[in-house]
């Protein structure tokens, strides 16, 4: 899995911020046209001595492909095919806006072990919805040549109104200047909203169809929620 876009990992914050503006120039915004059967939900975890991080990946076959800009069903049926993992050291300082320099290696390290290239991949992480554009779901998708979605359980940068409390109701997220950088989204009846952006080469209003699609018993998507569940899980046991 290759973008076609490479950069050194062991880098300064300046450096890092100057290869996540290269990011953001490279993502592209646009409808995915062929089928959606196999999508991947990622999450990553941190083991409790804060030295070490695993990526957790999980692989769904949905019952029925989506074609084009058809809109999934809700709920449709779906099995998981595969449950993949990586581990790796915590090289990169926490710093806000550079998270996906201590998380993409090992996600695109967790990517790599699945037998099958996923047709879409959605991140429980920022993609356009990010300072520079560059969030883990846009890093990810720029550098791996995956369709990417970012489907986040909080907000990162940008301004909203308050959607409606039906399930589906949506508004946009806005930066300073008034673009939209992603999507308010309520997939649950007056839950708390996720935050949907482009990570790479889908469009928001695909994405946003897809994560209400696949939130169809929980608040999460259900790629992301399993991921998440078994990141959680391999957090407490790490490698010695």
């Amino acid at each position: 899995m290759s973008g076609g876009f490479h950069h050194l990992w062991k880098v300064s914050p300046a450096q890092a911020i100057s290869i996540q503006k290269q990011i953001g120039s490279r993502i592209i915004e646009r409808p995915l046209r062929r089928p959606i059967r196999l999508v991947a939900g990622v999450d990553a975890a941190i083991a409790p001595a804060k030295d070490k991080i695993v990526a957790a990946v999980v692989l769904l076959q949905l019952q029925d492909p989506w074609l084009g800009e058809k809109a999934p069903v809700p709920g449709q049926g779906f099995t998981v095919l595969e449950q993949q993992h990586a581990w790796a050291d915590l090289d990169f300082p926490y710093i806000p806006g550079l998270l996906s320099f201590r998380e993409a290696p090992v996600v695109l390290r967790a990517l790599q072990k699945l037998p099958r290239r996923p047709d879409l991949v959605i991140l429980d992480a920022q993609g356009k919805a990010h300072p520079r554009r560059a969030g883990l779901a846009s890093h990810v998708g720029v550098l791996s040549g995956l369709p990417c979605v970012g489907c986040a359980k909080s907000r990162l940068t940008g301004q909203h109104r308050q959607p409606g409390l039906a399930r589906g109701s949506s508004t946009d997220l806005l930066d300073k200047d008034g673009q939209v950088i992603g999507r308010v989204l309520r997939t649950r009846r007056a839950v708390k909203c996720l935050y949907v952006s482009v990570g790479h080469l889908v469009d928001l209003d695909q994405a946003s169809r897809i994560v209400l699609a696949l939130a169809c018993r929980y608040r999460l998507p259900e790629p992301t929620r399993l991921a998440h569940l078994l990141a959680a899980k391999l957090r407490l046991k790490p490698p010695a």
